[in-house]
C-alpha cells in the first residue's frame, strides 16, 4: 500500500503535463497552456487555431476534401462591362412622326411581354397645329369635291362610249384613281392613324407609351430584346487584350456562353470597348445591368484549381482555405488566389502538391468557435 500512492501520484503528474506543459508554444508563438474545454459536440477551436471535427459531425456538415494537384492554367482577368441589346437580335420601336397613342385590338403591351415580329404594338394617330390641321380638312374637302366630279364625267364618258374617243376615257379613269389615291393619303393623315409594330421577336424590355400620350418623333416608344441573346460590353485598359481571349464567362450568369466579337479601336473614358455576345436560354440578364466577365487568355499561369466554395475569410480577413491535418483536425491556411472562371479559383500561393483541401463545407468550419 505504501508504494500505491507515490505511483498514482506520478501518473497523475504526468498526465497533467501531457495536457499542456508550462511554456509551451504554437507555431506562430502563441501560449499552449490553456485548456481547451471541449463542447457537447466536440466541435472545439483549439488554441493553436485549428479546429477539431468529429467525424459524425463531418458527416452531417457534408465535408468533402480533395488532394491539391498542382497545374498550369490559362491566365484569367476580370473586367467591368454592361448588358447590350444584341443590334441581331433586338430592336426599338420609334414614333415616325408626332402622333398621338391608340391601344392595339389586344391593348398595349407592358415589360416583360413576348411579341412577335411584325405584331402590332400599338396605333399612332398624328397630330398637328390648328392651323395645319384647318389646312389639310380644306385640301381634304378639295380632293372630294374633284373625286366626285370625276366620277360623274368618267359615268358620262362610259355612257356616250363609241361616239367619244377611247383615250378620253382612259384620261378620266386614271385622274380618277389620282384623286382617290391623293384624297386616301390626305384622309389618313388628318383622321387615320398608323400601326406600330414589332422590329423583332422577343420581350419587351422597356415601354414608354400610355394611351392617348402625345409623343414626337424619334421618341423611343418600345425596346425589344431577345432573352438567349444579348451583348455584353466591356471594358479594358490594354488594347491588345482582345487578341490574347481564350474565352470568358459571366458570374452573373454561368451557364451563358461567351463569343468574343473583337476589340473597338477608338478609347471610351480612357478605356476600349471589347464586345461579347451572351447566349443561352432565358438568360437572367437585363439590359443596362452591369457585369463581371472573367475572360481567360491564352498565357498561363501555374497554381492549384480549387471551387471559389472553398474559400474563406479568417478574423484577420485573410483569404484562407482550410486543410484536413488529421482524422478530426483542420487547419486554416492563408493563401493568394486568381479567378479562373465563374466557379473556379487558382491558388498560386500558399499550398502544397498532396494537401487535403476542404472544398465543400469550409464555410461551416470556418464558423466554429
Amino acid at each position: 500500500m505504501k508504494n500505491i500512492y507515490p505511483a498514482a501520484l506520478l501518473s497523475t503528474f504526468v498526465s497533467i503535463a501531457a495536457i499542456a506543459s508550462p511554456g509551451a508554444h504554437g507555431p506562430n508563438g502563441e501560449h499552449l497552456d490553456a485548456q481547451t474545454s471541449p463542447t457537447g459536440s466536440g466541435l472545439a477551436r483549439l488554441p493553436d487555431g485549428s479546429v477539431n471535427v468529429p467525424k459524425l459531425a463531418q458527416r452531417r456538415m457534408e465535408i468533402r476534401t480533395i488532394k491539391a494537384v498542382e497545374a498550369e492554367h490559362l491566365l484569367t482577368v476580370e473586367l467591368n462591362g454592361r448588358i447590350a441589346i444584341d443590334p441581331n437580335a433586338g430592336g426599338r420601336v420609334q414614333a415616325p412622326f408626332a402622333g398621338q397613342i391608340e391601344p392595339a385590338p389586344q391593348g398595349l403591351p407592358v415589360a416583360g411581354q413576348r411579341v412577335r415580329k411584325g405584331q402590332v404594338l400599338a396605333r399612332l394617330r398624328p397630330v398637328s397645329s390648328g392651323a395645319d390641321r384647318a389646312s389639310q380638312e380644306a385640301a381634304l374637302a378639295d380632293l372630294q369635291a374633284m373625286r366626285a366630279l370625276a366620277e360623274r364625267r368618267l359615268a358620262r364618258l362610259i355612257s356616250l362610249d363609241g361616239t367619244v374617243p377611247a383615250k378620253d376615257i382612259d384620261a378620266a379613269r386614271m385622274e380618277l384613281a389620282s384623286l382617290t389615291g391623293r384624297e386616301r393619303a390626305i384622309g389618313a393623315a388628318v383622321r387615320g392613324s398608323v400601326a406600330i409594330v414589332a422590329s423583332a421577336d422577343g420581350v419587351i424590355a422597356s415601354h414608354n407609351v400610355l394611351a392617348g400620350q402625345i409623343v414626337e418623333p424619334r421618341d423611343v416608344l418600345f425596346e425589344i430584346v431577345d432573352p438567349g441573346q444579348v451583348m455584353v460590353e466591356a471594358w479594358a485598359t490594354d488594347v491588345t487584350l482582345a487578341g490574347r481571349i481564350a474565352s470568358a464567362t459571366l458570374p452573373a450568369a454561368p451557364d451563358a456562353q461567351l463569343t468574343v466579337l473583337g476589340g473597338a479601336r477608338s478609347l471610351r473614358d480612357g478605356a476600349v470597348p471589347i464586345s461579347f455576345r451572351a447566349q443561352g436560354k432565358d438568360l437572367p440578364l437585363a439590359v443596362g445591368q452591369p457585369v463581371t466577365v472573367l475572360v481567360r487568355q491564352r498565357s498561363v499561369v501555374k497554381g492549384i484549381a480549387l471551387p471559389a466554395a472553398a474559400l474563406a475569410r479568417n478574423p484577420a480577413n485573410q483569404t484562407v482555405v482550410w486543410i484536413k491535418s488529421g482524422a478530426m483536425r483542420f487547419i486554416a491556411q492563408p493563401v493568394q488566389v486568381q479567378a479562373l472562371d465563374a466557379r473556379t479559383v487558382i491558388v498560386t500561393r500558399g499550398l502544397s502538391a498532396e494537401n487535403r483541401v476542404v472544398v465543400s463545407g469550409s464555410s461551416l468550419i470556418n464558423q466554429i468557435r
